[in-house]
């Protein structure tokens, strides 16, 4: 067993700031990316869903689905664009709704899709009157079989059953027919009311093959510039604070990295420092800097796993306390790897910096230093 290995056995309290540091700055990195995460999907569950090649807007709405209006005349030219398998309608209407059993103030804030093809995790599109409702709107009271009170008109939608994690702006949504949409626009919105034919937006399969970067393009010009199309990737790039979100959390995340090479190389080059006089010895009797390097990177390792280990073990308890649709959290094994990936890859790097200290030893100083 080596010198190191021992160290950490007999000795564990030298090690316990360090390794408290770290747990800290796991459990940090898991929580940060499981809200990242969580608040993405929320803002974008309602279009990564979808079965669609394209998502079309007017030219004029600058990618929101609110502002924009597809006319009739629009979706006909889109269909004749070469490479269009079929399109359909997408609109929405956001709007707070009366759950029976609740005071009339509390509403609870619900955005109304209206739909033509499903999408992954939704049924067929239900009667007009019903809707298929995320199940975050468990957390407001919502039950299936019950008849929800849509916006100032009141108007009554049944919640014929649930869909998982598509929701829209991180509201409880509604799937619905666009006929029951246009019911409730009308009645709640008349300023968005729009014609029996027309819709905000429209979702465009492709044909087989078509690549639909190119089709996006071609559907842009074979209408005179009416519409703008993006991929589904674009369009779920283009949502109002994705890429705020994304942008905002990794400097964090990158922050919470920088201070993990700093507390692992502060405490490693204090314990070269102390253990200074035990390397001259070691080199004096044959050991190479780079085997007492590696003892080093040994203890980098188990320290960083227990704290990972720990850190982990928070981030999952926390997980698994939090009320349903209380905080828009998802703690993803994939996000939670890579976090941990870079953070072993922090630690080492902090580490590293010992590295120069432990060349620089000279033997004979450095045992003398000891007498």
């Amino acid at each position: 067993m080596s010198i190191e290995t021992l160290e950490l056995r007999r000795r564990p309290g030298r090690f316990a700031t360090a390794a408290s540091i770290l747990t800290l700055l796991a459990a940090l990195l898991m929580l940060l990316g499981g809200l990242l995460d969580g608040l993405i999907d929320g803002s974008t569950g309602a279009f990564r869903a979808q079965r669609a090649d394209l998502v079309v807007y007017s030219a004029a709405a600058d990618r929101s689905l609110p502002r924009s209006r597809i006319s009739d005349a629009d979706r006909a030219a889109v269909d004749a664009v070469p490479g269009v398998e079929k399109s359909a309608a997408l609109s929405v209407v956001q709007l707070g709704a009366r759950v029976p059993g609740k005071a009339p103030r509390d509403l609870a804030p619900v955005a109304l899709v209206g739909y033509e093809l499903p999408p992954n995790g939704v049924p067929a599109v239900p009667a007009d009157g019903s809707a298929f409702a995320d199940r975050i709107l468990e957390s407001d009271g919502v039950r299936v079989g019950q008849t929800l009170l849509v916006g100032p008109a009141r108007s009554p939608v049944r919640i014929q059953g649930w869909v998982d994690g598509l929701t829209y702006a991180g509201q409880g949504t509604l799937w619905a027919s666009m006929g029951t949409w246009r019911t409730v626009t009308a009645a709640n919105r008349p300023d968005a009311v729009l014609g029996p034919n027309e819709s905000q937006a429209l979702l465009v399969r492709a044909d087989p093959g078509v690549d639909p970067s190119a089709l996006a393009a071609r559907v842009s010009r074979g209408t005179d510039g009416a519409v703008e199309a993006l991929t589904l990737a674009s369009a779920i790039d283009a949502i109002p604070g994705v890429s705020e979100q994304n942008s905002t959390f990794s400097q964090i995340i990158g922050v919470t990295l920088v201070i993990a090479v700093l507390v692992v190389a502060l405490f490693f080059a204090l314990l070269t420092i102390e253990r200074q006089p035990l390397y001259g010895v070691l080199k004096a009797v044959g050991a190479t800097s780079g085997r007492l390097f590696r003892g080093v990177l040994v203890q980098v390792f188990v320290i960083t796993a227990i704290a990972s280990l720990i850190g982990t073990s928070i981030a999952v308890a926390i997980d698994r306390a939090l009320p349903p649709g209380s905080i828009p959290f998802d703690l993803r094994p994939a996000r939670a790897a890579g976090n941990l990936v870079f953070l072993f890859l922090a630690a080492f790097l902090g580490g590293a910096f010992s590295l120069r200290r432990v060349l620089r030893i000279d033997p004979a100083s450095a045992i003398g230093s000891s007498s």
